[in-house]
């Protein structure tokens, strides 16, 4: 076991000596400068196809490995796939749950690599946040990330554009439950429940209250006729009202 974690580590950290050698090449030659987007062409989305009956739980994820995983037998209990946001650090550090949240068939998305402001950094240092996850959850368990959130919902046009540069979509959210935040777990259902609709994405972390409160709703969701499925399948135009 050792000696495969000591392969596992030498293969990481290869990757990252070259992950930060390209993103090095990005900042150092001129020619290779940050691409430019004309007018509001590039923006962050903060909901699905509204109109429809599905709805989206993504997790903000740079803590308690355990709990995510119970988060992921629930939702698995439930028939349920969500959008797991990822810190590459996180990642790099826990890669028995990465797989196993993969294997249960849930999306693996991008939030950084150590949960910056990416608001305060430049084009390059946005870059580096993002590419470096990419590329070790790619190393780790095999998935092609396609979307990003940013830490704490802080961004700039350089991140859209570093963002959209590297093929992300900058994902935010409608429903924010706020658990990190508060432990109560009835104010978290009813920020999670409220006003519910199709389209919406609910922006929750891997806490404990948080895990109390996924059940009720899930309840909330089936008794109102919602079902939950995956960020990209939301914001997707093929995205209808037909479950």
């Amino acid at each position: 076991m050792k000696a495969k974690r000591r392969r596992i580590s030498l293969i990481t950290n290869t990757l990252l000596v070259a992950a930060f050698t390209a993103v090095f090449a990005v900042g150092f030659f001129p020619q290779q400068a940050m691409p430019i987007y004309g007018g509001t062409e590039i923006s962050a989305i903060y909901n699905g196809v509204r109109g429809t009956d599905k709805v989206s739980f993504m997790f903000n994820v740079y803590e308690n490995a355990a709990v995510v995983e119970k988060i992921v037998d629930i939702l698995d209990e439930n028939d349920i796939k969500a959008t797991f946001f990822v810190g590459g650090c996180w990642a790099d550090d826990n890669g028995k749950t990465l797989n196993k949240i993969v294997q249960s068939g849930h999306e693996i998305a991008n939030h950084g690599y150590f949960h910056k402001d990416q608001k305060m950094l430049s084009y390059e240092k946005n870059r580096e946040e993002i590419y470096l996850t990419g590329v070790i959850v790619k190393a780790l368990c095999g998935a092609e990330l396609t979307l990003f959130a940013p830490p704490s919902g802080s961004y700039s046009d350089a991140t859209l554009q570093a963002a959209t540069e590297l093929g992300y979509k900058v994902i935010m959210w409608s429903k924010d439950t706020i658990d990190w935040r508060d432990s109560d777990k009835a104010k978290i259902v009813s920020r999670a429940t409220k006003n519910l609709t199709g389209g919406d994405l609910i922006l929750m972390h891997p806490k404990e209250h948080t895990l109390a409160a996924l059940p009720e709703i899930i309840a909330y969701c089936n008794l109102n006729g919602l079902k939950p499925i995956t960020v990209s399948e939301n914001i997707s135009p093929k995205n209808t009202q037909n479950s």
